[in-house]
């Protein structure tokens, strides 16, 4: 069974640390900030044994050659050859044994085009919930800027995301959280859910906790770019843009214009 802790990295970024209790071996997912992570892992007495790569942004490569300078271990990510540092480059339908645990790798482009995520199944009957370290693609109550990829990329990454288990606990790169939230709500102000996460995540930060991981199930109960099916949703887009139908790429379209200028 996995620990999974966040090392909070620059003002909002959390570079996830996956261990196995029984021995010191860590693997960390997008490390943006080489130190942070050599920090954290001193901290607890753990070794480097990996590095897991979601996409090709700085924040989420720019500390893997502090890391490599430390110790000399395989770098896991996307067919995308300006991360140079990767050493095993993953596509759909790939799969990755990491610290004992078997990931399926997804491709999910929109945000970059090169985008990966890492899910794990989990096993039940070891008490381990499936887990996705899905970078910027999906976040607590909202998704990625579409930087390089367009609507229907994203829309089709998503989908392949909310296909996943509800059980599935969502590793997102970034706490963003409630500036999400302020932005579900304007989308649903009705939804009764989306109400109570933003009372528990607020009390969240306020402890300095972090709101994250989320739940698959949640994501799908609060999250406007998951909902882009959802009646209410598009009944929104319809008022507010004037969109016609309830298309779900139209209206995942116009939700993610809205929240870009929100």
């Amino acid at each position: 069974m996995l620990d999974v802790t966040p090392i909070p990295a620059f003002s909002d970024n959390y570079i996830w640390c996956l261990n196995d209790p029984a021995d010191k071996a860590a693997v960390v997912v997008d490390p943006g900030d080489g130190r942070a992570v050599l920090e954290a892992l001193a901290a607890r007495g753990l070794e480097l044994a990996g590095i897991m790569i979601t996409h090709h942004h700085f924040d989420h490569t720019g500390g893997i050659d502090t890391l490599l300078a430390e110790s000399d271990v395989p770098v896991y990510g996307p067919h995308n050859p300006t991360i140079q540092q990767v050493s095993q480059r993953f596509g759909q339908g790939d799969a990755v044994t990491i610290l004992g645990v078997e990931f399926s790798v997804l491709e999910v482009p929109g945000h970059t085009l090169d985008h990966i995520a890492f899910y794990s199944a989990g096993e039940q009957s070891q008490g381990r919930q499936p887990i996705l370290f899905c970078g910027d693609t999906l976040f607590a109550g909202g998704c990625g800027r579409l930087f390089e990829g367009d609507a229907p990329m994203m829309h089709a990454s998503l989908a392949q995301l909310a296909a996943l288990p509800a059980t599935t606990r969502v590793y997102c790169a970034h706490e963003y959280t409630l500036a999400n939230l302020a932005f579900a709500v304007a989308v649903e102000p009705a939804n009764e859910e989306l109400l109570r996460r933003i009372e528990r995540d607020s009390q969240s930060r306020e402890q300095a906790l972090p709101t994250v991981p989320s739940s698959l199930e949640l994501e799908l109960a609060t999250n406007p770019f998951l909902r882009c099916g959802d009646a209410a949703v598009a009944a929104q887009m319809q008022q507010r843009d004037g969109i016609n139908g309830d298309d779900p790429v139209a209206v995942f379209a116009a939700v993610r214009a809205w929240k870009d200028n929100f």
